[in-house]
């Protein structure tokens, strides 16, 4: 009979592997012109490279959060919102 620690380690390792496979890696590709200046072309890649939200999610990947605490945190967020709204209005 299998130990139990072996088998929760062989299920987190394949459970690993999964979700590496299903991720998708995009390369960010800046098109520069003829005679463009490199800090210019820095700027795109750096202005490109915010969007795609790596740098974000590492950040929130560095510390787990019970989703009791985000869905809390959601809604604070959202009557805050709100309140701004009705402000404005």
């Amino acid at each position: 009979m299998m130990d139990f620690r072996k088998r929760i380690s062989t299920f987190a390792t394949q459970k690993y592997y999964a979700n590496i496979y299903k991720q998708k890696y995009i390369m960010i590709i800046v098109q520069i012109k003829e005679g463009e200046n490199i800090e210019k072309a820095l700027k795109k890649f750096k202005r490109k490279f915010e969007k795609t939200g790596v740098i974000k999610e590492l950040r929130n990947r560095q510390q787990f959060e019970k989703p009791s605490v985000v869905k809390r945190q959601q809604k604070i967020h959202a009557v805050y919102v709100q309140q701004l709204q009705r402000t404005e209005e």
